[in-house]
Formats: structure tokens, sequence, C-alpha cells
């Protein structure tokens, strides 16, 4: 390799839970760089999900971001002209990036009022193990379990 690896920079801590988890979801969820309204979003949503499930709402988000990260996934790779579709272990950080952008994505795509209230219901959802998130992880994990015998072209 000519060029060196850049360093990983240091995600400060959100203001009030304190938890760099929260700042890594909210950078996920901010466009054009709006930070403040993005925390304001995320905030709004989980008063909204403690609110409803009368439980803590950072406790309910994680769990509900454990359940939406896959633990594999599929790459398809060419072997003598044809492509399969082989799968392989995701490493930690891409994990949770992986599960975080579904997270954000489907609640984007939601029917509801404002942003903050999307994303309640998608943690909700994700929370019981429902939703368009915790189902594109489960279909991902039926991917690569359909393609378990190709595993051997591991790379």
């Amino acid at each position: 390799m000519r060029k060196s690896k850049p360093k990983k920079r240091a995600i400060l801590p959100d203001p009030k839970f304190s938890d760099t988890l929260v700042t890594k979801f909210v950078n996920n969820l901010m466009e054009k760089g709006k930070k403040n309204i993005a925390y304001d979003v995320f905030y709004e949503a989980i008063e909204i999900v403690s609110d409803k499930t009368k439980e803590n709402g950072l406790d309910v988000w994680k769990k509900a971001l454990a359940n939406v990260t896959p633990s594999v996934e599929v790459r398809s790779r060419r072997i003598g002209g044809a492509t399969f579709q082989i799968p392989s272990e995701i490493r930690p950080g891409r994990k949770m990036s992986i599960g975080m952008k579904s997270l954000v994505n489907y609640a984007r795509k939601r029917h509801e009022k404002s942003m903050g209230q999307k994303l309640a219901s998608e943690i909700m959802a994700a929370y019981k193990e429902e939703g368009a998130a915790f189902k594109r992880k489960e279909d991902t994990h039926r991917m690569a379990e359909a393609n378990k015998a190709f595993s051997h072209f591991r790379f």
C-alpha cells in the first residue's frame, strides 16, 4: 500500500446521555450538517418511546439497535465465469453501522407526521422484533443461510 490508513476520529459523547453510540446514531440521522436538529429528533423519539413503553427509552433503543444489527452478510464473488453469493462475518464496526443505517432509512420511509414520531415507531417495532429494519436483517441472515454451501470460497 502506498498510503497509510487515516486515523480514526474520536467521537465525543452526546450532551444528554453522554453516550458515544448515541452520537454515532445522530451522525447517521443528520442531513446537510444539521446536527442540532438531528439531536432534537432523536431526543423526541426517545421521549415518545419511553412514554409509550413505560420503560427507559435509551435501553429500548439499544435493544432495538441490537435486534436490527446483522451478524453475517453475503458478498458477490466471481469464480470461473459464475458469480456466487458468499456468506461472511461482518466486523463489529460495520455491523453497528449497518444496523443504524437500516433503522434510520426505514424510519424515513414511514408515513407519520414528524421524523421524531417515525423514528420512535421504527424503534418500537424493532424492539418487538418486527418492522422493516428487522425484516431486512432476517432477509440478510436467510440469504447467508441459503448460500452456506459456497462458504468454502471465502476470501
